[in-house]
């Protein structure tokens, strides 16, 4: 009886976590399952041009540079494009760039052509993620923005867990193969965006006075013509969007200081792959119902234990020693602090960027973590080398515990619930919500 009660209130907490939301958003989110089952080029890249080319680790590090600041170039860009163009024309544009790119990737063989369409291929594939945010954000109502964004980050997830797993297998054969996958997925996602999402971004109005002020947002003004400047002058957001470069930078280290640590400290790959796996299960297992027990608690707290948990996460790894079991326990703790963090931060963001102004504030956010992704392995490289592998887990422990400080000072003008400007903003998106799954709304 006790087991039908348990199956039973899972199945309660399912629908639940599932229920309430836009079917534009499940399109959206199917169209991120299936952009992430297609990954390959940046789980297999370095292996690609060090095993199958015959490169050199050197030049395989200068490729995921380029790679990666190809999609710093295109956070902006694809911010301002998300709010000029729209959402829909924006993911379009993003997703057939990227499928092209990363084909024409597979065919190149000079040293030369091969970094400049690496290049080219992280600024298609990162252009998409202000229209994503920017699309959720338009389409969700305020109170279940949370769960929506948590939802697609859990898909993002299960998504790279599978292709991973499956691009290995392919890779034994033949890695041109894994390039034409991923294409080939991420041009289905631009068909599904093209069949059955409909544009969502708000129509342009007069500009009005707003209480954004009160909630936080430096504008004070809910305007149709908000420029990078404004989002530059944002006070409160850019404090934000330096915070979240500093939260970025502790959890880029469990991809690029913990391996290079781990592999100083005796272990080996399988050994790092076996610790950092836990970081995806647990995701996909814990990030539902996690969501469910914080999306209505007071996001302060939660970005403070999250910056917390995360830099002092890592910070244990320096006792780790030769404990497997104890750099998994690490994994957990930091995990945790991610299944918090990324929820709740978007959800802030969201709350933060006018109306009309939210492709790029989006894509300065994501512009955040693109640059932590180029620094934190210099960072890494550095402390390892002049002063050794506890340092960099002291360093994490510090910025985790800055990043808590700076949440708790920058966000006590915040109130604790959606506030007067997200009331207004929630009169605002949910005729839009609604406006989008009728039948006369145009699709070109």
């Amino acid at each position: 009886m006790s087991v039908a009660k348990s199956v039973a209130g899972v199945r309660r907490a399912a629908r639940e976590s599932v229920s309430g939301l836009p079917r534009e958003f499940w399109w959206l989110w199917t169209s991120t399952l299936v952009n992430r089952l297609g990954a390959f080029v940046a789980t297999f890249m370095a292996l690609y041009l060090t095993l199958d080319q015959g490169y050199s680790a050197s030049y395989a590090g200068l490729v995921a540079s380029l790679h990666g600041l190809g999609g710093v170039v295109s956070s902006l860009v694809a911010g301002v494009m998300t709010d000029r163009l729209g959402r829909r024309p924006t993911l379009l544009i993003a997703q057939s760039s990227t499928a092209a790119s990363v084909a024409l990737l597979g065919f190149m063989r000079d040293p030369v052509s091969i970094a400049a369409v690496a290049f080219l291929v992280g600024m298609a594939s990162n252009a998409s993620r202000p229209a994503v945010q920017a699309m959720m954000a338009d389409i969700v109502r305020p109170e279940d923005r949370v769960r929506a964004f948590s939802l697609n980050y859990w898909a993002i997830n299960l998504g790279f867990a599978i292709s991973s797993a499956g691009a290995g297998f392919i890779a034994q054969y033949s890695y041109l193969a894994g390039f034409l996958g991923e294409a080939a997925m991420t041009l289905a996602c631009a068909v599904l965006v093209f069949l059955k999402l409909p544009e969502s971004r708000p129509e342009a109005t007069s500009e009005r006075t707003s209480v954004r002020g009160k909630a936080g947002s430096g504008t004070g003004t809910d305007r149709t013509d908000i420029g990078l400047g404004d989002v530059l002058r944002d006070g409160r957001f850019m404090s934000v969007v330096t915070l979240s470069f500093v939260v970025a930078l502790i959890f880029q280290q469990g991809f690029v200081g913990l391996p290079v640590a781990m592999g100083a400290a005796g272990f080996s790959s399988v050994d790092y792959g076996t610790a950092v796996a836990v970081n995806g299960v647990l995701i996909v297992v814990l990030q539902i119902p996690v969501t469910r027990f914080i999306q209505h608690r007071d996001p302060r707290r939660l970005l403070i234990l999250s910056s917390v948990l995360a830099g002092y996460g890592f910070g244990l790894t320096a006792f780790a020693g030769s404990s497997l079991a104890f750099y998994t326990l690490t994994v957990c703790v930091w995990t945790l602090a991610e299944i918090i963090n990324a929820p709740t931060q978007t959800g802030l963001v969201v709350r933060l960027s006018p109306v009309h102004g939210r492709g790029r504030y989006q894509g300065m956010y994501t512009m955040s973590w693109s640059v932590a992704g180029l620094v934190a392995p210099l960072m890494s490289g550095l402390i390892i080398d002049r002063f050794g592998a506890e340092w960099l887990w002291g360093a994490c422990a510090v910025l985790g515990t800055v990043a808590g400080l700076g949440y708790w000072l920058l966000m006590r003008g915040l109130s604790e619930e959606p506030g007067e400007s997200e009331e207004s903003e929630k009169d605002e998106a949910v005729p839009e919500a609604e406006a989008v799954t009728k039948p006369e709304v145009s699709t070109a």
